[in-house]
């Protein structure tokens, strides 16, 4: 392992510094023989977008797109780590107070709009910090 995660995917639209590329993600299991017949099994259409000149890229290229293995740990830590401890937190917190399990679980739920607005309102921020990359086609 290179620590790196690669994606290979399409150029969907090529536009001033931003490149989007569809990517198929699929989960491990999603190549076995199996496959269709299992519910574990699932893959999903994504867009990304990477922010780098557009250079020799056309639509319909075929391309591979690469983040570094910190920029996946960090988009987990965002997105689900930190949420979770908000939430365990508030949860917990609230239980103290009041005593009343269901107002804890909805006070609980509710920090975490705070913290998904925050999210939201430095989503360019993120962008800028969490980036993808076109990896060089080897000919």
């Amino acid at each position: 392992m290179d620590g790196r995660i690669k994606h290979s995917g399409i150029v969907e639209t090529v536009g001033d510094g931003v490149v989007r590329v569809r990517i198929e993600q699929s989960s491990a299991c999603a190549s076995c023989r199996a496959a269709n017949h299992c519910s574990a099994s699932e893959s999903k259409e994504k867009t990304i977008e990477v922010c780098q000149p557009a250079g020799s890229f056309r639509v319909g290229d075929q391309v591979t797109v690469v983040a570094s293995e910190g920029v996946g740990f960090r988009a987990v830590l965002l997105g689900f780590g930190l949420p979770f401890v908000v939430l365990v937190v508030a949860v917990w917190l609230l239980m103290q107070l009041t005593g009343n399990e269901p107002l804890a679980a909805l006070g609980g739920i509710a920090c975490l709009l705070p913290y998904y607005g925050l999210l939201y309102l430095f989503r360019n921020k993120l962008r800028r910090s969490l980036r993808f990359h076109i990896e060089e086609q080897k000919e």
